[in-house]
């Protein structure tokens, strides 16, 4: 199945628990004045703490700011939350929802991570929607059960609600072991018809330890309009590559 975006891809880096201030504003200096190309919007999702430090040096190089997480509150006594409002002050444009790691480490649940996407939606945020399998459910041929069970909670969105899908395999997320391009460009295929069953028209990123290495091969498998990068999101020279990668494919679009 063949797929004609008229998206422009994204390079999102979620720098996860790392980076100080001063690490922080290093990198980004050394992503230089505008990274991205005409073709590639790019994106950080540095920790809380650095969201509204980062904002204005990230918008002078046409960088969009995100955050890794949300709560589904507009504000209250929730302590230790972050609320969308927040976000959006801070100078957020997007916000990942519903990582792997928050799913099995914290033990969210569809009905949070709906809740999630509804309030960064109210709040004027663009949700970064993280789907994927653990090692064994890819084994057992149950991918595209477990994707659609993920994806559910997409059911009942506002229409034209913005969004953007990352495909993060479970087993490849910081292993160093990286989906090949038929089980990429076959999950992919499988998320876009998902998605249009469901009547939404966006972006479906890849991500699992993504790496200047491996990054034009997996931008080139159809249906794939970027990626979530984590560890090589944390080197300056490693992420402008994987831009560059990125642009390189979507150039020959």
């Amino acid at each position: 199945m063949g797929f004609t975006s008229h998206k422009r891809h994204l390079i999102a880096g979620n720098w996860k628990m790392n980076e100080l201030l001063s690490e922080a504003k290093d990198l980004v200096t050394h992503l230089g004045e505008n990274p991205a190309e005409d073709h590639v919007e790019v994106a950080l999702m540095p920790p809380y703490t650095l969201l509204h430090p980062l904002a204005d040096l990230l918008g002078e190089r046409n960088i969009r700011l995100g955050a890794q997480n949300v709560y589904f509150e507009p504000q209250g006594a929730f302590t230790g939350s972050i609320s969308p409002l927040m976000l959006r002050d801070a100078g957020c444009h997007y916000v990942i929802i519903g990582h792997s790691e928050r799913r099995d480490i914290m033990g969210e649940t569809n009905e949070q991570i709906r809740a999630k996407l509804h309030a960064a939606w109210e709040s004027g945020l663009e949700p970064v929607l993280c789907i994927g399998e653990h090692l064994d459910e890819r084994e057992n041929g149950e991918t595209n059960a477990v994707l659609r069970s993920q994806l559910v909670v997409l059911e009942g969105a506002p229409e034209g609600a913005p969004i953007t899908v990352a495909y993060e395999p479970v087993w490849a997320i910081g292993t160093g072991k990286t989906a090949t391009a038929e089980q990429v460009t076959e999950t992919h295929a499988y998320i876009h018809e998902e998605l249009t069953r469901l009547g939404m028209d966006c972006r479906v990123l890849y991500g699992g330890s993504v790496n200047p290495g491996n990054a034009e091969e997996l931008m080139a498998c159809p249906g794939v309009e970027g990626a979530l990068v984590g560890g090589a999101s944390l080197d300056a020279d490693s992420f402008t590559a994987i831009i560059q990668a990125a642009a390189n494919v979507a150039n020959r679009v």
